[in-house]
C-alpha cells in the first residue's frame, strides 16, 4: 500500500515553483489525498486545523493577508508554518511575501507557486494524490487494453498469459504490463493497474526471452494505467469440470481490494472475443460476394436471328 507521496514528486509533476530551495522536499511527504485552502487560520483561528493536508492559496485569500499590517501578518505566518504542513502552494503565480517564505524556511515548510489556476490545481492535485496514495497490491497476471477495456488475464505460470497477450498485441490492442500487475483502488468502484518500473513496456515470452514491446510494436502498442473491467483466468483443460463461459450464479465473481469484477473461466484459448466476431462477419460478407460472382447475375436477353441459309453447293 502506498503511505506517502514526496513533494519533490509533486513539484516535478507539476512543475512548480519553489521559493525556499534551500529546504530539502525528498524528505517532505504528504501522507493525505485532502488539501486545505486557510480562511479562518488567516484570523488566528487554528481548532481543528489539519497539519497532514497541503494547503492551497488562491486569490480570495491572499487578498485578505495583503490588506493586514506588517506586524499582523509576521505574527499569522508564523503561526501557519509552525503547524510544520507538508506544503503550501501560492495559485495564478501569486508571488508570496518574503516574511512567509522566511518563516516556512524556519520551520521546513516549502513555499511553491503555480501558474494554474485555484479550481483547476484543485482539482488535478486532488485526482492525483487520490491515484498516488491508493492502496496498491501487486498480483501476477498481465493486463492488457482491448478496444479500450481493461482485461486482466490471470492463470498459473506458464498457462500461456504472455503469449496472449502478444496475440493481442499483434492484432493491434496494448500491453499495460506483463507478469506484475500493480493494483490501485482509486474509488469503492474504480481499480486501476499500472506496470512497475523495472517491467514497463516489456514481455516474457517462453523459448523467446524477453522483448521490448514499444521498441518492437511502436509507442501505440503501449499504455501506462489502465482500468479494470474483465478478469480472465486461464487454467488447464479438465474433463471432468464443469465450464460456464457467463457467471450466472455469481459464483466466480472476486473480490480484489474490495471490488467485485466478472470473471470468465477459459481454457487456453484465444481470448479476443471482438476479434473473432469481426473477423466472422468479415468472412460471411465475403463468402456471400464470392457465391454472387460465382452465381452471376442474369444479363440482358438477346434477340436470336435466323441466319441467311444461301443454295446447296452441289458436289
Amino acid at each position: 500500500m502506498a503511505s506517502s507521496v514526496k513533494v519533490s514528486k509533486l513539484i516535478e509533476n507539476y512543475d512548480l515553483k519553489l521559493c525556499n530551495p534551500g529546504i530539502d522536499t525528498d524528505k517532505i511527504k504528504i501522507t493525505v489525498p485532502d488539501i486545505n485552502r486557510p480562511s479562518l487560520e488567516w484570523t488566528g483561528y487554528f481548532e481543528h486545523f489539519d497539519s497532514l493536508r497541503v494547503q492551497i492559496i488562491g486569490f480570495t485569500e491572499n487578498s485578505y493577508v495583503e490588506q493586514m499590517d506588517k506586524e499582523s501578518k509576521f505574527a499569522i505566518y508564523e503561526k501557519l508554518m509552525s503547524q510544520r504542513f507538508p506544503c503550501i502552494v501560492f495559485c495564478r503565480g501569486m508571488e508570496p511575501d518574503q516574511e512567509l517564505i522566511d518563516a516556512g524556511t524556519k520551520y521546513g515548510v516549502p513555499v511553491l507557486v503555480t501558474q494554474k489556476t485555484t479550481s483547476s490545481f484543485m482539482a488535478e492535485i486532488i485526482r492525483w494524490l487520490n491515484v498516488e496514495l491508493a492502496p496498491c497490491i501487486s498480483i501476477h497476471g498481465v493486463l492488457v487494453d482491448v478496444y479500450g477495456e481493461g482485461v486482466l488475464i490471470m492463470g498459473e505460470s506458464g498457462i500461456g498469459k504472455s503469449e496472449a497477450a502478444i496475440e493481442l498485441i499483434k492484432r493491434g490492442h496494448r500491453l499495460v504490463t506483463d507478469d506484475v500487475v500493480e493494483l490501485r483502488k482509486v474509488s469503492d468502484e474504480t481499480l486501476i493497474g499500472t506496470a512497475p518500473d523495472i517491467t514497463r513496456h516489456f514481455i516474457e515470452l517462453r523459448g523467446i526471452g524477453i522483448i521490448d514491446v514499444k521498441a518492437l510494436f511502436g509507442v501505440e502498442s503501449v499504455k501506462e494505467t489502465q482500468g479494470i473491467d474483465m478478469v480472465i483466468k486461464l487454467e488447464e483443460w479438465n474433463k471432468d469440470k464443469e465450464y460456464e463461459l457467463v457467471d450466472r450464479d455469481g459464483q466466480i465473481a472476486e473480490k480484489l481490494t474490495g471490488q467485485n469484477l466478472q470473471k470468465q473461466h477459459y481454457d487456453n484459448v484465444d481470448v479476443n472475443v471482438k476479434h473473432r466476431a469481426l473477423q466472422e462477419q468479415r468472412r460471411g460478407k465475403s463468402e456471400k460476394k464470392q457465391k454472387d460472382k460465382k452465381v452471376g447475375t442474369p444479363g440482358p436477353k438477346v434477340k436470336k436471328t435466323e441466319s441467311f441459309k444461301g443454295p446447296a453447293r452441289r458436289r
